[in-house]
């Protein structure tokens, strides 16, 4: 292949993540076109309702996988806790790159940290997984939508419209954005979302060249903490907006995976750790997701559901 087409969100945090691939892309092979063909999803589009009433899976990709499977673009570059665990035939997430971190942050203007947050402080998120955790640390805060693209998100908190919000670690990161007082939210306390911090590429997988070529790209740890992620998600036939948290650590040959699920309000958590081999991974998520099913999770996630679809 002499071109490669990399359908894209505009966002800047999207197109950092393209272009990184794009780089990456053209320093492994000299003289390859990489073009970015930007596109508008479902999930860019609706800002003013939050994510789990906007309705459905891959509000974030939807419009990009329809890209690949037309011949507009070859491949995408998502965020792995956007992807849907189903995708459309011939399409996978075949390749995954080393993982950024994954925990969350806490941004603040006036405020160090979560303990130092006025009673009552509002707390901007659109993220029902979020939200949970916060109100199990701090039942008092208020929560209130936050919804945009990370920049967008930051400048609202500046502006004062919020006390703190939280964010992922990864975006920050990789867009190099701050805000004057931050504090890391990560395990055990506050897991992070399924495969948080991870990139992975989607593609045609009838590509077999195509597919070869871009290999060099695949991380081996992060595609097992991926794989076992995605698999308690997919046990708990969960979408990427409800109270899902899942965190996983590889030690040699072992993974250990934590799930968590929980009300919306941060009542009834139910937490599980299972341990076994990487070569496992995907098994043991969906082994994990048995037992939180089991031990309420099935409960918790029907009445979210029922709620949010009303």
């Amino acid at each position: 292949m002499k071109k490669i087409v990399i359908a894209t969100r505009g966002s800047a945090l999207a197109l950092w993540q393209a272009n990184h691939i794009k780089d990456r892309l053209k320093s492994e092979y000299p003289g390859l076109e990489v073009d970015l063909l930007q596109i508008k999803t479902k999930g860019d589009i609706i800002l003013d309702v939050p994510l789990a009433k906007v309705g459905g899976k891959g509000l974030f990709v939807k419009e990009i996988e329809e890209a690949i499977m037309d011949g507009r673009a070859h491949i995408a570059v998502h965020s792995m806790k956007d992807v849907p665990t189903k995708l459309p035939k011939n399409l996978e997430v075949g390749v995954i790159t080393e993982r950024e971190d994954p925990t969350d942050c806490l941004l603040s203007v006036n405020y160090d940290g979560m303990k130092n947050l006025p009673e009552g402080a509002v707390v901007g998120t659109s993220s029902l997984r979020r939200q949970s955790q916060l109100l199990i640390l701090r039942p008092d805060l208020k929560i209130k939508m936050l919804r945009g693209n990370l920049d967008t998100r930051v400048n609202k908190l500046l502006n004062g419209e919020y006390d703190a919000i939280v964010a992922a670690t990864s975006g920050l990161n990789r867009l190099n954005i701050s805000a004057p007082k931050q504090e890391p939210l990560g395990p055990p306390d506050f897991l992070p979302a399924v495969a948080q911090g991870a990139l992975g590429i989607e593609y045609d997988k009838t590509n077999t060249k195509l597919v070869e070529m871009l290999q060099f790209l695949n991380h081996k740890a992060t595609k097992h903490q991926v794989l076992a992620e995605r698999g308690f998600l997919t046990g708990l036939d969960g979408g990427c907006q409800v109270p899902i948290a899942a965190w996983s650590v590889i030690e040699g040959d072992l993974i250990r995976l934590t799930g968590f699920v929980a009300e919306v309000d941060g009542s009834t958590p139910i937490r599980r750790t299972i341990e076994g081999s990487v070569d496992s991974a995907w098994d043991i998520g969906m082994i994990l997701a048995g037992q939180v099913l089991e031990a309420g999770g099935k409960a918790i996630l029907d009445e979210v559901y029922a709620r949010e679809s009303k």
